[in-house]
């Protein structure tokens, strides 16, 4: 992976995180998944492995891009930029 990516993708991750808590009520239904999908790709930025396949990320990124996207704008948009990075990443 290349280094850049990998920055970005984690300042993305941190900038989801907070807005997640500034914005997202924790009885939110979405909250858990995107919770799962940030430790889900910092698990896959730690481990030369890659345990976690493109399809589980990818695939869930966008179901939370669907339940997001009305309610919650500035994470939607946080995830989209995820996903373009992951893209670039080749993930």
């Amino acid at each position: 992976m290349h280094s850049d990516h990998q920055s970005d993708l984690r300042e993305q991750l941190r900038a989801l995180r907070a807005e997640l808590d500034r914005n997202v009520a924790h009885d939110n239904p979405a909250r858990p998944r995107i919770e799962r999908l940030i430790r889900e790709l910092e698990e896959h930025l730690s481990d030369s492995e890659n345990r976690t396949s493109r399809g589980d990320v990818v695939g869930g990124l966008r179901s939370a891009i669907q339940q997001f996207e009305t309610e919650h704008p500035r994470a939607t948009a946080i995830l989209n930029d995820i996903m373009v990075t992951l893209s670039n990443m080749g993930i």
